[in-house]
């Protein structure tokens, strides 16, 4: 049985759910690993929360965190909604989710391997785990980072970042593949920058350590 690390984006963790059900299905153990980015953007300029971004990574004040968690959670609901009632919601922090802090930051954390027994035990009753990304601390990490981390942790044969882009583009053009060190060279020369640069140091961190990695359309090698 293979197993499977799915990240949605916040913005299309209900219409990704689809794909998460066709994996099921197919014979796969799934994990889902959520983001709440626009939703947590829109509630911090409502409240009047600066918004602001370092790297991918979410600068985090208490007050910011708490608006993290409230959209995480509500996502994470919508989600579990849609995937049906073999869905499991769990927040990070409260199965052990671990991040290296990241003081300069705010209450950011770097998500670290980590193999939580709440996510084992929803695979083994052939749940779905839908997993906001908060850790221990409790800290907000970078949705794509946490999926990583939980694929390497988990020993999962793929990890699939789906997103509202088709995928990574390279002068201008979809790549089928990019090799890791490709990557490396363009992400340090500045060439992508936005939601795809956490994706793609993401997905290289997880190929690298043997794990299939796709975003949307490309395959990313080690």
């Amino acid at each position: 049985m293979t197993r499977v690390v799915l990240k949605l984006g916040g913005g299309i963790a209900i219409a990704g759910a689809s794909r998460a059900l066709d994996l099921v299905r197919a014979g796969h153990e799934v994990v889902v690993v959520h983001g709440a980015g626009p939703q947590i953007s829109a509630e911090l300029r409502r409240r009047g929360i600066p918004v602001e971004f370092v790297r991918g990574r979410r600068v985090t004040s208490p007050a910011a965190l708490a608006v993290v968690r409230e959209s995480l959670v509500a996502v994470g609901a919508e989600a579990s909604a849609a995937l049906g009632p073999a869905a499991l919601p769990l927040v990070g922090d409260e199965i052990g989710l671990e991040a290296r802090p990241l003081p300069e930051l705010g209450l950011v954390g770097e998500a670290l391997p980590c193999r939580p027994a709440a996510v084992e035990e929803a695979l083994a009753a052939r749940r779905i785990p839908v997993v906001a990304p908060i850790a221990v601390g409790p800290l907000n990490v970078n949705a794509d980072e946490a999926a990583s981390a939980l694929a390497v942790g988990l020993e999962a044969d793929r990890i699939v970042f789906v997103t509202d882009v088709p995928g990574v583009f390279v002068d201008g053009v979809l790549a089928d593949r990019i090799e890791a060190g490709r990557a490396d060279s363009l992400l340090a020369a500045g060439v992508f920058e936005g939601g795809i640069v956490p994706k793609l140091m993401a997905a290289v961190r997880a190929a690298r350590l043997g794990i299939h990695a796709e975003i949307g359309a490309t395959e990313v090698l080690a």
